[in-house]
């Protein structure tokens, strides 16, 4: 299998962690089916044949405790589901401080790594590595775990931290990542230059990339009968296809767009014709109803240059994409593109005369065909099928095009759509990923919701306005029928989520210890806010830093000599300009009384960290427990009910605050609801934590842990003692 251990083999290792459980006890609760009766059979603490009990690790990205908790009481989860059953069954805690900042990318290497973001350097989900030039960002998701060197630039011959994996597979144990962030098996480059190769870090005995961008981004349509015609030659391939129409069928005469693909795996798709493959799609009308109506219910979408084929279609292949008026979104591969890329349509209003059509395609993926795991790769792309098309904001926030005039309904059962498409799409990749390694010791799995849901919908404050546009409403200007529907699209968010983990779950079996985490809580915000405002209006001459916002986190980088390439500050004024940037971000406040009483003294932040000004490293490099290799000079938090993102264009003011100005106004209405990345000690940041297995014990609650101590207990739990890690062993869960 994968190989190249010696650089990990050659690291000096810190001393074996002793950990201190977090205080638990037993609450009161059914006993006596399912996980329970495992246990009862199992009394060799989880050794199965010589064995120990595989471990199956979920992350629910954003699912917050006490939703899980309130959605179970409530039935909403339904008592035989995933969680609730685990819940009943297992371990449970009741706050899990995550990660700081309490972001995606950062808590999830985290959870990997059992250490934190200072010592394994991911320090947000979007930031600027020390080294590169000011105008350059990297993705967390996308960032060398463990640092590197950065004189002379390349991997580091010491990693600060190694994910789990890595540990688990030296010592001879096999290890699956399913779209587990850091499991990717890609080359990691900073200013062109490889900092961390994906052998060993970022590669396991099975690995699954998360998807990519495929080039066509999601594209609204609206037509109407004019724009349909007779098509004998359509109507026969149809027929030819076993597809029938009770009513003529009626087609477009040219394509509703035209965009081209590469043959080549390392090019994706464009709305222009610039690749070699091209591509004109058409859209037919079926009547699939025998009523004696016209009643048009089905549109066909197929490329006129491939026309419409019968099958059977061997994935990734899907042939011609039906859509039906009220189901769901129908799969549509690009036939022959190399990089496997494929989107889907969904129709959201279809008369039955086709007087009024509307249909999204929503915008196109594929799955990242990195070399050293792409037999991994084309086993899901031939087997689950391309990358599907997951929740888009932009459909919601129309920001993508031809969506202006759909109604809120449509564009809001699009995203459910996908909701429900998309979660559904990973939990088969876990499935896959399980029972074709029914021999791996730990499976990592991660589901994108409820996150995005709560991104888009959690409207549980007043002081949220439900029209974007409309600073009136908010309070009781707000529309509490809207309020009412993005309730319901929350709660089916985490049913959807409790089905995956149900699938799961299944699939691994009793005899696995299942772990569910999420990586993050989750809070309502009102408040969009300028970074850059904010110190502009304190003076600081913003071309001198770098500013690099994730959620309500920010990193502030000056542009310092010697340092960043290209760097413009003196090393003799670094330390005046990181103290007037703390001062500006310590004073920024919010005025206005109709949203400020929540804060403190009405200021925004509430972490401020700074990048210790003296050090034997040098000026700029210094570190310290709270700021890490490629953490900013200035690194700050701010309060739930804001957030950097979500500001409008043209900008929004909230009621009560003056005319918005571009230049600065630091504080307007933002265009969507949810935030996380605010102080993860916060309760309201609680990431989820529950366990169930042959190696758990029952019906225990855990009082406070943190997302750093998962590491370690999952390698107690199959008996590899853990390095590295910043984390503790959960010992009072363990049997």
């Amino acid at each position: 299998m994968k190989k190249l251990f010696s650089l990990i083999s050659s690291l000096s290792l810190a001393a074996t962690l002793t950990g201190v459980a977090a205080t638990a006890h037993a609450d009161q609760d059914d006993s006596g089916r399912g996980f329970d009766n495992v246990r009862d059979r199992d009394h060799d603490r989880g050794h199965h044949h010589g064995r120990r009990s595989p471990v199956i690790l979920i992350s629910l990205d954003g699912a917050k405790p006490d939703f899980i908790r309130q959605f179970i009481d409530e039935g909403v989860l339904p008592r035989d589901g995933g969680l609730a059953r685990l819940s009943r069954h297992g371990a449970v805690a009741l706050q899990n401080i995550t990660a700081s900042p309490s972001l995606t990318a950062v808590s999830h290497i985290e959870i990997a790594t059992g250490s934190t973001a200072v010592h394994n350097d991911i320090p947000s989900n979007t930031f600027q590595a020390i080294v590169g030039p000011i105008t350059s960002s990297l993705s967390g998701f996308a960032a060398p775990i463990g640092g590197y060197r950065e004189s002379p630039l390349g991997p580091s011959p010491r990693p600060s931290a190694l994910p789990l994996w890595v540990q688990l597979r030296q010592q001879g144990k096999k290890v699956v990542t399913a779209t587990w962030p850091g499991g990717d098996g890609a080359d990691i480059s900073i200013n062109g230059t490889v900092v961390q190769p994906a052998q060993p870090i970022r590669v396991t005995d099975y690995t699954v990339p998360f998807g990519a961008f495929g080039g066509l981004g999601a594209q609204g349509f609206s037509l109407t009968q004019t724009n349909f015609a007779p098509d004998p030659a359509v109507a026969a391939a149809l027929q030819a296809a076993g597809r029938f129409s009770f009513s003529p069928v009626l087609a477009t005469p040219t394509p509703i767009e035209t965009f081209s693909c590469a043959s080549v795996q390392t090019a994706t798709c464009t709305s222009a014709a610039t690749q070699d493959l091209k591509y004109a799609i058409r859209v037919a009308a079926l009547d699939t109803t025998n009523d004696n109506k016209v009643n048009y219910d089905t549109l066909v979408f197929f490329d006129a240059t491939r026309g419409i084929t019968a099958g059977p279609f061997k994935p990734p292949a899907t042939g011609p994409a039906y859509a039906k008026l009220g189901g769901e979104n129908a799969p549509f591969f690009f036939e022959g593109s190399g990089a496997r890329v494929g989107a889907a349509y969904f129709v959201s209003q279809l008369a039955p005369d086709l007087s009024v059509v509307r249909f999204a395609r929503y915008g196109a993926n594929y799955i990242p065909r990195n070399t050293p795991v792409l037999a991994d790769v084309d086993d899901i792309n031939n087997s689950i099928g391309f990358w599907r098309p997951q929740a888009d904001f932009r459909i919601p926030e129309r920001l993508s095009p031809g969506f202006t005039d759909f109604p809120d309904i449509e564009i809001e059962a699009m995203y459910e759509d996908m909701v429900k498409t998309f979660v559904r799409y990973q939990a088969d990749i876990g499935e896959r990923a399980i029972k074709n390694h029914p021999d791996a010791d730990l499976v990592m799995i991660y589901i994108e919701q409820p996150d995005g849901s709560e991104h888009q919908f959690l409207l549980t404050d007043p002081r949220q306005g439900t029209n974007p546009k409309d600073p009136s409403s908010v309070g009781a200007g707000q529309d509490a029928a809207k309020v009412a529907r993005y309730k319901s699209y929350i709660r089916f968010a985490y049913q959807t989520a409790d089905k995956a983990v149900k699938q799961i779950a299944e699939a691994a079996g009793p005899d696995s210890n299942i772990i569910v985490v999420s990586d993050h809580g989750f809070a309502p915000f009102h408040t969009s806010v300028s970074m850059t405002n904010i110190l502009k209006n304190a003076g600081i001459d913003t071309s001198k830093v770098a500013i690099r916002t994730s959620g309500p986190a920010v990193n502030i980088y000056v542009n310092l000599q010697q340092r960043e390439s290209g760097g413009t500050v003196d090393p003799a004024s670094y330390a005046a300009l990181v103290t007037q940037i703390t001062d500006a971000v310590k004073n920024a406040v919010d005025p206005n009384p109709k949203f400020n009483f929540s804060l403190e003294g009405g200021r925004l932040f509430t972490v401020v960290e700074t990048r210790p000004l003296q050090c034997e490293a040098g000026i700029g490099q210094c570190t310290s427990k709270t700021i890490g290799q490629d953490f900013g000079d200035v690194f700050a938090l701010m309060a739930p009910g804001y957030n950097f993102d979500g500001i409008q264009n043209p900008g929004v003011a909230r009621l009560g605050d003056a005319t918005f100005n571009a230049a600065t106004t630091t504080l307007s209405m933002p265009n969507f609801y949810g935030a996380h990345g605010h102080d993860p000690k916060l309760p309201v940041m609680s990431a989820t934590f529950i366990a169930a297995g042959p190696q758990i014990r029952n019906n225990t609650t855990i009082r406070r842990m943190r997302n750093l101590d998962v590491a370690p207990t999952i390698m107690q739990l199959l008996g590899v003692r853990p390095h590295q890690v910043d984390g503790e062993l959960l010992r009072e869960i363990l049997r």
